[in-house]
């Protein structure tokens, strides 16, 4: 485990700025979604994102490793040996960019060893910057005005609020909301989804299907830092670069740590 100290957050915020920006010009174009066509505007979106934050940290810290949903290539064996990596997700929330709701984000997260002690969360149509870092705390900033400090609700609320994907809902949320009863959906896409939680605008978010590491880092290291937590369906918290599959398990994320949370899986 790396004691080195932790980059700063305000070039990171620029660099999810940035690359918000690349993405909106290719949004606010007149463009058709051609699927699986490699000239689709998705792709341009993505690559001119990750081409903007792969450059910009290779800057900042040309002595840190970047795994990005663009480049996930590089081989378990040489990841492993990483103590402290870089891992993006550029565009996260394909679907959210189609149907152009706006929900989607730029994921920025540094890794050690298993952990995510720092994140960034953009959302550019939103103008809405989402960030914690370990020992400072978590954030959130719409563009132009002032940062407020965010935490996670401490005690779920009734009835309980809970997230639910906007593009990916199924029947393992259904079970779940069977199981809870009463409650309020709040649908959100993306990684936002996280940060609905660590802003104590939901009280858990219930992940019963399948999510990449670069999906969930950023937000995760905003949720940590809100005081709230991501976990696996059995209360073991999710942890980053530990096999070769960059698959996560199911998960659960929530602010009150006195509530069983495991209760309501069926």
């Amino acid at each position: 485990m790396s004691h080195q100290p932790l980059p700063p957050i305000a070039p990171l915020l620029e660099l999810a700025r940035a690359a918000g920006k690349e993405i909106l010009s290719v949004y606010e174009s007149d463009f058709a979604v051609q699927h699986k066509d490699d000239d689709s505007p998705l792709t341009q979106a993505d690559l001119a994102s990750h081409n903007t934050i792969v450059n910009g940290l290779a800057a900042l810290t040309p002595e840190i490793p970047v795994l990005s949903e663009e480049s996930a290539q590089i081989p378990f064996e040489e990841r492993q040996t990483w103590e402290r990596y870089w891992l993006v997700d550029p565009l996260d929330g394909t679907r959210e960019f189609v149907k152009r709701n706006g929900e989607f984000t730029v994921n920025i997260a540094l890794v050690e060893g298993d952990k995510t002690p720092l994140g960034v969360v953009y959302a550019p149509v939103l103008g809405l910057m989402y960030y914690g870092r370990a020992g400072d705390g978590a954030f959130k900033q719409y563009d132009g005005k002032p940062v407020e400090p965010i935490h996670a609700t401490t005690t779920a609320q009734k009835p309980l609020r809970v997230v639910g994907s906007r593009s990916h809902r199924g029947a393992s949320l259904d079970a779940f909301l069977a199981q809870v009863g009463e409650h309020e959906l709040v649908s959100m896409g993306s990684s936002l989804k996280l940060c609905l939680v660590a802003d104590g605008t939901a009280d858990i978010y219930p992940r019963l299907g399948p999510t990449s590491e670069w999906d969930t880092a950023a937000a995760q290291a905003v949720v940590e830092q809100a005081g709230g937590r991501v976990t696996t369906t059995d209360m073991q918290g999710l942890r980053y670069n530990t096999k070769e599959s960059l698959l996560n398990p199911h998960f659960l994320v929530f602010g009150d740590l006195s509530a069983d949370w495991t209760r309501f899986l069926t």
